[in-house]
């Protein structure tokens, strides 16, 4: 949910620089996936205590929240760039990569002050800004609301300090605790709870099921009912059984086949990996390579759970339908985690529970 609204902490009495840093998270929250691998970031540049300039990232290979802050100022107010404090939810960039280092900007533009939430944990970068803003001159305040910032930057973080995609399971229960029943399909959830899952789709890099959820829903895995990019599907099949002609391996979308067996299948992908000891972290290294950022988990209670007990997940999103099954599959069991939001679908319960956000 890459727009869901932030649960922020209250504090008893808000100063300035914490008023201007929400300011950057709001800015920052507006990219999407247009943003790439990238995070997400927003910046605001203040003068005597007034805006005069704000930004965010907008799209991979443009200007980031800094460049376009600066470029938002009008002409006439430039002048004052060299008494104003400039504002940034991450440590501003340090190295060349599409764009030029956001910490020569600050440093040409003579900024007396710099802002920041959270240190940029990406290799490259990593302090070495705020170190030479800091040789030169400029006053660098780091940590304003620094557990907020981390989460708005919370996918690229993951990726870099876990070295894997950003996890976030999925799934739908009924009021007594069953995801579904043994071998047929159950819908659950009302559909405006199903549309809404087709736009978190459209948000992340990934979505990944299991074989018997292939075989029995012989899902689509698309954004159908949201406009957006699809996922790339990720498929499951240890033994190479599912069938060709299921929904998974149309042309809609990108597929990738995880198996112990080579399979030519037009258009898929094949991933070959041992599915024993370590499979699921030693997977999830693996799909960082080809670029998959963030992932949605959207198969079976077994896969789910598999998840859980290797503690191999960021956010867990559960609809509660009021739906009583009596028997059945039983949902997963999540441990007790003390960030969590709550929503109403319609008709159906959102629980959003965050294994760590520090």
């Amino acid at each position: 949910m890459r727009k869901t609204q932030l649960r922020l902490i209250t504090f008893a009495a808000m100063t300035l620089d914490e008023s201007y840093m929400r300011r950057c998270f709001e800015l920052a929250m507006k990219a999407d996936n247009d943003v790439g691998s990238n995070p997400f970031v927003g910046a605001i540049i203040v003068y005597k205590d007034k805006i005069i300039g704000e930004g965010w990232h907008q799209k991979q290979g443009t200007g980031h929240g800094e460049v376009n802050a600066y470029n938002s100022v009008k002409e006439e107010n430039k002048r004052f760039l060299a008494e104003s404090t400039i504002y940034v939810n991450l440590e501003p960039c340090f190295h060349f990569g599409k764009t030029p280092p956001c910490v020569d900007l600050i440093l040409r533009e003579k900024f007396k002050r710099v802002v920041i939430s959270c240190i940029d944990p990406y290799g490259k970068v990593a302090g070495k800004s705020i170190a030479k803003l800091r040789e030169n001159g400029v006053e660098v305040k780091v940590g304003v609301l620094e557990k907020e910032g981390r989460f708005i930057a919370r996918r690229f973080i993951t990726n870099v300090e876990k070295e894997r995609p950003y996890i976030i399971l999925k799934y739908a229960q009924s009021e007594d605790g069953f995801i579904g029943q043994q071998g047929k399909q159950v819908w659950l959830t009302n559909p405006v709870s199903k549309r809404c899952v087709h736009k978190w789709r459209s948000q992340e890099t990934a979505i990944m099921i299991g074989t018997n959820t292939a075989e029995i829903d012989n899902p689509n895995l698309t954004t159908r009912l949201y406009k957006g990019p699809h996922p790339i599907r990720v498929i499951l099949d240890r033994k190479g059984r599912l069938n060709e002609s299921l929904n998974v391996f149309n042309e809609e979308a990108k597929t990738i086949l995880i198996s112990e067996k080579p399979r030519e299948i037009k258009g898929v992908e094949n991933i070959l990996i041992d599915f024993n000891e370590n499979f699921l972290p030693r997977l999830m290294t693996e799909l960082l390579s080809f670029n998959i950022k963030s992932i949605i988990i959207e198969g079976g209670a077994k896969l789910l759970q598999s998840f859980i007990n290797e503690n191999l997940w960021d956010e867990a999103r559960v609809f509660t339908a009021p739906v009583f099954l009596g028997s059945g599959i039983k949902s997963p069991q999540l441990p007790k985690v003390e960030n969590i939001e709550r929503a109403k679908i319609g008709t159906d319960g959102l629980t959003i529970f965050y294994a760590d956000i520090n």
